[in-house]
């Protein structure tokens, strides 16, 4: 039996918002004031998306129950099998010291703090969004910035703040491809309207990202570096997403970013170096430093084989990232399981779709093909060249998968929940209250986008649950689809910093359990902060000359 999706269940959008808006309110409360473990907070937002979902909206309990399953499993693979590789791969060179020395080479580049912020949150980070996603840039960042020091809420909080400008086309375009071919966008409009939107704030966050951690002076004081950052990153990043396409725009434009920055920095040295790794001025992340550490001068080969985990690292996830690797392991290996019972069932109505369309439910079981399994192949090499043992390797990934248990839950659970919303129709009635907002829909559809990553944890889902909806929309305000489609991926990458999914893998990969709701308070005013940006931009773009100019027809 069809179960048709229904948007105002109440028969008045405000109280259906509402209502549609309690499992995340759930979620967000346990976890930023309750001060709730994450997995008993993201258990309670699911627990209450179930019943809003069968009881409210009338989806049949089964239904609800394997929609949430979904969820689970998509949890595991591919986030939770990313987050528990990367920590493996931490941990090994944590426990024979070659991650000292890494740490000790990149203070080599420059003992200032915010200088390898900037390396490594920002330049770095963007690498591994561009080569993989999924929570990869997050997990790789963090950890470094722990062992460098840097206190877990410095750690977590600035590694989300970084991972933001990036995101649109992270995993070699999968956002933008996706909302391409799902909403038959042009890829390439799509792709260079979304081009003409984030270089701004490819220039902004590398500025946000200092000020939020030294304050407005520290930021002043090595803004040429701040700007040679953003820079060298936002340039590229027009011109390939314009004019070659979405896959590589990340990569180049992140190499070009670490390449101009370390060589900038080969000439130019702040007057002040910084070398404090607390949150300036903020009072949660006072105390936490480690003890400041002497920078010693190790042997270049000694170097070398400390930064061969992380080079090996970056070559494989570069390799499991594109395309033609991914289509060949899940040639392989890559088995379907219909979800019985969900599949073809569910049936979305407009107007967010033109006519009625079921949706799929189908797990895609592609272990060979997930970019976790990159991680842990490169994490064995690594291992085996930094000289452990096979046993030695099998006994730190049972200690690792013991280390991360909670944090593997907490992530099936949440996914459980962004599923559930998805299938039984709730974040649409949420992505509907900001569809009517007439005059105002380029900033409140830009914030729907924000809203859907948020959610979903990712701008992939996010394109897929509400591009449709911005396309319609658009028609019938007389704006353009591409800019309203770009909006939203664009505005989505600033939900990206407060995404449950992003939050517990920043925290376990600090290692700092049980504090996801200090990192969801710290990170939650910068999110909606540039969200807001990003719609006022868009608006300009919409209907303020020369903005008008920039937009793709």
């Amino acid at each position: 039996m069809v179960w048709q999706q229904v948007y105002n269940p109440m028969g008045s959008m405000l109280l259906s918002t509402l209502l549609a808006a309690i499992p995340v309110l759930v979620m967000l409360v346990g976890l930023g004031f309750l001060h709730l473990k994450a997995h008993i907070a993201a258990g309670a937002g699911l627990v209450s998306a179930i019943l809003i979902a069968v009881v409210v909206y009338g989806m049949p309990m089964e239904m609800a129950g394997k929609a949430a399953i979904l969820g689970g499993l998509t949890g595991l693979v591919p986030i939770g099998w990313i987050v528990l590789n990367i920590i493996f791969l931490h941990q090994l060179t944590e426990q024979n010291g070659s991650f000292k020395i890494l740490q000790d080479s990149i203070a080599g580049i420059t003992e200032d703090r915010r200088l390898q912020l900037l390396l490594i949150a920002f330049s770095f980070g963007a690498f591994f969004e561009g080569a993989a996603g999924f929570g990869t840039p997050v997990a790789v960042t963090a950890a470094i910035l722990i062992g460098l020091g840097f206190t877990p809420l410095a750690a977590s909080g600035l590694s989300l703040i970084a991972n933001t400008a990036p995101v649109a086309y992270g995993a070699l375009g999968t956002p933008i491809i996706t909302l391409a071919k799902v909403h038959g966008y042009d890829l390439m409009a799509i792709s260079a309207m979304v081009g003409r939107q984030l270089p701004l704030f490819s220039l902004l966050v590398p500025f946000w990202l200092i000020w939020a951690f030294a304050g407005r002076r520290g930021m002043m004081q090595i803004w040429p570096a701040i700007l040679v950052s953003g820079v060298s990153f936002a340039i590229p990043q027009f011109l390939v997403s314009n004019y070659i396409g979405p896959e590589l725009v990340d990569v180049i434009a992140a190499m070009c970013s670490m390449t101009c920055l370390v060589l900038f920095l080969k000439v130019w040295h702040p007057q002040q170096i910084w070398k404090s790794t607390t949150i300036k001025g903020h009072a949660e992340d006072s105390g936490e430093a480690k003890p400041a550490v002497a920078i010693t001068k190790h042997a270049t080969a000694d170097v070398v084989r400390a930064w061969v985990p992380w080079i090996i690292l970056t070559v494989f996830v570069f390799i499991w990232g594109l395309p033609v690797v991914k289509d060949f392991f899940n040639g392989i290996y890559a088995p379907k399981f219909t979800i019985d019972g969900l599949h073809q069932l569910i049936e979305k109505m407009p107007p967010v779709v033109a006519k009625p369309t079921k949706e799929g439910a189908v797990y895609v079981f592609g272990l060979l093909s997930a970019t976790g399994t990159g991680i842990l192949f490169s994490a064995l090499l690594g291992g085996l060249v930094a000289k452990y043992s096979v046993g030695s390797l099998i006994k730190n990934y049972g200690r690792t998968i013991w280390l991360v248990r909670y944090s593997l839950l907490t992530i099936v659970l949440m996914l459980g929940l962004g599923t559930l919303t998805r299938y039984s129709g709730l974040d649409t009635t949420l992505g509907l209250a900001f569809a009517n907002s007439g005059v105002f829909y380029p900033f409140f559809g830009t914030l729907m986008g924000w809203l859907g990553v948020a959610l979903t944890g990712s701008d992939t889902a996010s394109n897929v649950l509400f591009g449709g909806m911005q396309k319609v929309a658009a028609d019938q305000l007389g704006l353009s689809p591409n800019l309203m489609g770009a909006a939203n991926s664009s505005g989505g990458v600033m939900g990206k910093m407060i995404d449950a999914q992003s939050i517990v893998v920043a925290s376990t990969a600090t290692r700092w359990f049980d504090h996801e709701g200090d990192i969801l308070r710290y990170v939650f005013f910068h999110s909606i902060a540039l969200a807001c940006l990003v719609g006022i931009f868009v608006t300009m773009q919409a209907y303020l000359w020369p903005f008008t100019a920039m937009v793709v027809k």
